[in-house]
């Protein structure tokens, strides 16, 4: 009897394992808020479980969703002076303009070239699967035509767009959320300030390294509320999506999604080679940053665990950690790139549009292009997506073919779009050493 009496302290140990693991770690928090999210929200599906009538369905959603908006409100509340106070910081604290003279030359060319990869990698394989050709007459006939998306035209100039990046005023940049343009402020204000002498600019570094602390101390309130926010996010959109759209798009979605993974071991591939780093370490250090930026859907969401993760799991230069991450969250968004070609030429193939090797060539240049500068929030990888298949001759009411399905891969290409962003941190930091009149700030342990 005695030698059975503790059969359970395995079983029970385990479960203490994991309740601590939980308990202390954001990932595995993440984790099961994920899960549970799924469940209930399949179960709540009027396409799913239908435990409940549709019409209360929708009013859970929106209840269920309520953490989530508020961790997305708060994070957007602090975003701004976070990007701003981050490069400026960045930049004033190395201290040598030739310093960063030699991140500028390396950064942006690193950008774009992995841009060009991701969408030479959407391009080969929504050729070669060609996921367009596997949705139905009927699927297309009950599209809404009435669907319709705003969205801005690239008609623009270029050297209208070259001009368009310096904010005439920065509070109505700061009101239409125009990252691009708050970054190339923050860059011209940050190059300013390291030319200045030592005793002039210690003040205005003082400044934002107190407005940097600030920030991210509202951000640590703001990650109590993560795994809820997680929880409650994908809940509402499993409530609203359900199986059916998930079916129905299944060739379109495996086709986005070996793209990521693809696009994924590349990084891996770079991780290791110009890093030298363990790939493994790489992924084990900043699964938290992709379990969050998949919850939110949203780079900017994520910003300020991407920061904290370059510096202090990936061991990342402040210097080069802090003008990365607010910049690829800006520019870099390899994962909706990827996406955006994929989607192109499924519409493209659906609708039996004819289009040239050059015309193909052109909206794979072009795509490159929009998804520089594109807003780092939900949604916005299908107002890019409009303009560029009006360029095409897709009919726009073709997005509506795909909206049934976009958030679920908008999650996945915004976990993708931020490690990319820590990948470059890792390259940079590996390329650049650090600047010999480096000023440390570390706002971390506030």
């Amino acid at each position: 009897m005695s030698a059975n009496s503790n059969w359970y302290e395995p079983f029970d140990s385990g479960i203490k394992h994991i309740s601590v693991l939980i308990s202390s770690q954001l990932w595995a928090q993440i984790v099961v808020a994920l899960i549970l999210g799924v469940v209930v929200g399949l179960s709540l599906s009027p396409q799913g479980g239908a435990l409940i009538e549709a019409d209360t369905a929708e009013v859970v959603a929106e209840w269920v969703k309520l953490p989530g908006s508020l961790f997305l409100a708060i994070i957007q509340m602090v975003v701004i002076p976070l990007v701003m106070s981050s490069i400026m910081l960045g930049i004033g604290t190395a201290g040598d303009p030739a310093y960063l003279q030699k991140i500028g030359l390396r950064i942006f060319p690193y950008f774009v070239l992995t841009t060009c990869v991701a969408v030479c990698i959407g391009a080969g394989l929504a050729l070669w699967i060609e996921p367009g050709q596997y949705i139905s007459s009927q699927m297309l006939s009950g599209i809404d035509t009435q669907v319709a998306v705003s969205h801005q035209s690239l008609d623009t100039s270029v050297p209208d767009r070259l001009v368009s990046l310096i904010p005439k005023s920065m509070a109505q940049a700061s009101v239409e959320q125009s990252m691009l343009q708050i970054v190339v402020y923050s860059i011209i204000m940050g190059v300013a300030l390291v030319t200045l002498p030592a005793k002039k600019s210690r003040l205005m570094l003082q400044v934002l390294d107190s407005i940097q602390s600030i920030a991210m101390k509202v951000v640590s309130w703001a990650m109590l509320l993560a795994p809820y926010a997680v929880f409650g996010l994908l809940c509402d959109i499993t409530i609203k999506i359900g199986v059916d759209a998930l079916w129905g798009m299944s060739v379109y979605m495996v086709t986005v999604l070996a793209g990521l993974a693809i696009l994924l071991l590349f990084y891996l591939l770079i991780v290791k080679w110009l890093a030298r780093r363990s790939p493994a370490e790489f992924l084990s250090s900043i699964r938290s940053v992709q379990l969050l930026a998949f919850s939110t859907s949203s780079s900017a969401a994520v910003m300020p665990l991407s920061l904290k993760t370059s510096e202090k799991a990936l061991n990342v230069k402040p210097s080069v950690g802090q003008f990365v991450i607010p910049l690829g969250a800006t520019i870099n968004m390899d994962g909706t790139a990827l996406y955006q070609t994929i989607a192109a030429i499924f519409l493209i193939q659906a609708f039996g549009v004819d289009i040239s090797t050059s015309g193909l060539i052109l909206l794979m240049v072009t795509t490159v292009g929009a998804s520089i500068g594109a807003p780092s929030t939900p949604g916005v990888g299908i107002v890019i997506l409009a303009t560029l298949l009006e360029s095409v001759g897709v009919p726009a009411a073709g997005i509506a073919l795909i909206l049934g399905v976009d958030r679920i891969l908008d999650m996945c290409r915004t976990s993708l779009n931020v490690t990319g962003d820590l990948t470059a941190c890792c390259v940079m930091n590996e390329w650049i050493p650090e600047p010999e009149s480096v000023q440390e700030l570390d706002y971390w342990d506030s």
